[in-house]
């Protein structure tokens, strides 16, 4: 890469949506879960999306990470419009570029923490040794290095979690798409999860879009984006929490 092609990529906003639209069904009977929705997140940002229920936060997380496809209008990430991949390359930038949390942690039973964090990379045929090295790198990251051994069941809320975030950092993603990743928590667990996302977003240069309802989550963002009706009604710079 050309110190000029360098530029133009640090320059470039890690997610651009343009009229983006997406319905249910046909007819009168259509349900429009977004009405032209267009932003950007620039690289290294943390934004926070908020709305009521049906408000069309989780149809346009789903369509950024590209677990669906749009009606109408764009996504591009980091530069890849998505429109232009096939279901093959979704799922190839699914696995490296995007990492994703759950508000039901999705982590499997079965699996240590490490094994957990190490699911990503097995997927991509990491080697073992380069595996295990990474997936402990992670969970002291989170702050569960002593951890490393216990199953999920031998876990609280909050620490299944942070595995989460770990295993959701496993391949260096671009972008991390968390979808309520707080909703199971009580408000001091919940708030320390947005810490560790915040400290994510400096240490790790990765860029975060967040859904959550909680008005003091919102305060770690650097932008709080509304949605209503599958429309955006707000967008603003967050006033960042003491």
């Amino acid at each position: 890469m050309t110190q000029d092609q360098a530029a133009d990529a640090s320059t470039t906003p890690m997610v651009t949506v343009t009229d983006l639209r997406r319905s249910f069904g046909t007819g009168d009977r259509a349900v429009h879960a977004l009405r032209g929705v267009s932003f950007t997140i620039g690289r290294g940002e943390l934004t926070a999306l908020k709305g009521r229920s049906g408000s069309g936060k989780t149809t346009l997380l789903n369509l950024v990470g590209g677990l669906d496809t749009a009606t109408g209008g764009s996504i591009a990430l980091d530069g890849t419009d998505l429109a232009g991949l096939d279901e093959d390359g979704r799922l190839a930038l699914r696995r490296e570029r995007i990492g994703f949390v759950f508000q039901s942690f999705g982590l499997i039973p079965m699996l240590t923490a490490a094994e957990n964090v190490g699911v990503p990379m097995r997927l991509r045929k990491v080697a073992p040794a380069e595996r295990e090295e990474r997936a402990h790198t992670l969970l002291a990251l989170v702050g569960l290095a002593d951890h490393a051994n216990q199953r999920p069941g031998e876990l609280s809320g909050g620490q299944q979690q942070r595995v989460a975030i770990a295993r959701a950092l496993a391949n260096e993603p671009a972008l991390i798409i968390a979808d309520e990743p707080t909703g199971q928590l009580d408000s001091e667990t919940g708030r320390s999860i947005m810490e560790l996302l915040r400290a994510v977003v400096r240490s790790e240069g990765v860029t975060v879009l967040v859904a959550t309802h909680d008005p003091t989550l919102m305060g770690l963002a650097d932008r709080v984006i509304e949605l209503r009706d599958g429309r955006i009604v707000e967008e603003e710079p967050a006033e960042r929490a003491a």
